[in-house]
Formats: C-alpha cells, structure tokens, sequence
C-alpha cells in the first residue's frame, strides 16, 4: 500500500486561546510523519468554525494565509460538534485524501497517536478508533455518566468501544460509504462501529486542557446520548411495549382480587393513600414511556423536514 495523504479534521467553536498552538503542533505532526516517509507531502489540516463568538475564524485565516496546508469552513451559526465532524468529514472527501483523522482543538487527545493510527491504516485497518486509558481527569459525574452512557449503548444494541470518542481515522473507503447515508442527526460513533469494515484500536492518554473550558456540557452530552439511542436502537420501544402488557396484566390481576373479596368475603377495598399511590406512580410510567415514544416520533420530525445539516458561510481551500 502507498503512503497516504492524510487529513486532519478539527471542529472549533470559541478556541481562540488554543488554536494557534494546536494548528502549529499538528503541523508539526505532519512534518515529522512526512520526514519519517508515512505519509504525503500534500496532507493537510481541516478546520470547522462551528459558529463562534470569538475570533476563531481571523486565527484560521491567518493561519491559513502563513501555510496553505490549513485549510477550512465557516458555519453561519452554531450546528453543534457532530455535524462540525460531519462537514470535515464530507469536505475532505471532496478535496481528496486518502484517510482522515479527527481530533479536538483543545489537544487533549493526544496528538502522537495519530502515528500509530496511521500505522493501523498501514496494515490494511479502514477505521482506527482511539480509546482513553482512562478516566482519571474527569469529575466524578462526568465519569459515571460516561460510564452509563457506554453501557446502555451496548445493551440497546450500538456496539461503542467503552472510552471510545470521536478521535479515529477513517478511510477514503469509509468516507465513500458515509456518503450513502443520509440521514440528518447520523450518530459517528455508532456508524462507524456498525460498517463492518477492518477496525483496529490505539489507546492514548488524555492531557490537560491548554486553555479555555470544555463546550460539552451535560444538557450536550445528553442530546448526544438521546440522539445515539433514538438514531441506532428501538429496544426503548420495545421495552415501553413490555412495561405497558406487564402493567395491564397487573391492573387485571388486582381486578380480580378485588372481586373475589367482595363477593366471597364481602369487603370492599379501602385505603385512599394506596390508591393515590398507584396511581402517582402509574402515571409517571405512562408520562416516561410518553417520553420515550416522543423523543422517537421527534427523530422522525427532524428527519422528514430534510432540513441541511449544516450550512457554510466561507470556505478556505
């Protein structure tokens, strides 16, 4: 296999204290897999603007007018981090390459890795999924929540590696095969799991922020999961339909009870606070389930009005 011309895609939003230094290591990066004969002198970095506030675009331009090598997109507003990755992904298939890795702009994932991905390229992997050591970083919630998150993804049936984000390399061939689906709000981590092509894994140390916050907050990491659940799994439907029969035969049962008493040993039942009680919580299940059937006929919403996912301002090339 020749060596490929590689392109790094990096979604931004409100970087401005970190995307110098993080376009001038990556940078750097190519310049030593170019050295060591990995890679093609003609590979190339990929910025997305996903609608900032600050000046994240001037730096991209900037950086763009120093070394041709950068290149990027503007979003007219903020699309969110999924559909930034999408652009990058959809644009650097347009431009040419012959495998594309994505990477945060905050260098947290550790840029090194990106040499054995190539490596795993290298040795005929289309997909090279990078997982995290661990978890120590993170705050306690954080750490729990990731961990539910990766669970119930596996049990509904969207096989995620656990620590597994959106740092991997993709091949030209999987790039060609994204290009097929088209739905609006598609899940990258479960799609790319559920190719079927060669897959192989780094693992890598997660570093200390270089400046600024972390955009991902919970409300965005629960639209994440809510969208990975409704986009890759109907067992939540499944699993109203069972909760819905199991109630039902309940409420049949007690019906029954209740008759027998009364005609056998005349009593009637009483109790106001077991009443009030049941039916608190029956009507919590039928308002989660509601939920749950929501959140579903909403996917579907989306989907229908075939709105673009997102819709660019500039473009540097």
């Amino acid at each position: 296999m020749d060596k490929p011309t590689l392109a790094v895609i990096i979604p931004c939003y409100n970087e401005e204290l970190c995307l110098k230094k993080t376009v001038t290591r990556i940078l750097e990066v190519l310049d030593v897999l170019i050295s060591k004969n990995k890679i093609k002198s003609d590979s190339y970095l990929y910025l997305i603007d996903d609608g900032s506030g600050d000046s994240t675009w001037k730096i991209i331009e900037e950086m763009h007018n120093a070394d041709k090598r950068v290149k990027g997109t503007k979003f007219i507003r903020n699309f969110g981090n999924q559909k930034a990755l999408i652009a990058g992904l959809e644009s650097v298939r347009e431009i040419g390459c012959d495998c594309a890795v994505s990477i945060d702009a905050d260098l947290q994932q550790d840029e090194n890795a990106i040499e054995k991905f190539i490596d795993k390229y290298m040795d005929g992997a289309d997909i090279v999924s990078g997982i995290r050591r661990d978890r120590k970083t993170d705050p306690f919630f954080k750490k729990l929540t990731a961990v539910m998150f990766y669970k119930t993804m596996n049990i509904l049936g969207a096989k995620i590696p656990p620590n597994h984000s959106d740092f991997r390399l993709v091949s030209s061939k999987a790039l060609k095969i994204m290009e097929l689906y088209h739905e609006k709000y598609l899940f990258l981590r479960g799609f790319f799991n559920e190719l079927g092509l060669k897959t192989a894994y780094v693992d890598f140390d997660v570093k200390p922020r270089q400046a600024g916050q972390s955009k991902f907050n919970f409300f965005s990491l629960m639209t994440l999961a809510l969208n990975g659940i409704t986009s890759y799994s109907v067992v939540p439907l499944r699993f109203v339909a069972v909760l819905g029969f199991f109630i039902a035969l309940f409420g049949f049962l007690v019906g029954i009870e209740t008759v027998i008493e009364k005609i056998f040993w005349n009593n009637s039942p009483n109790g106001w606070a077991t009443a009030i009680i049941l039916s608190c919580v029956f009507g919590g299940i039928q308002l989660f389930c509601l939920g749950v059937i929501g959140e579903y006929v909403g996917q579907v919403f989306r989907e229908v009005k075939a709105r673009p996912r997102y819709i660019k301002d500039v473009e540097l090339k």
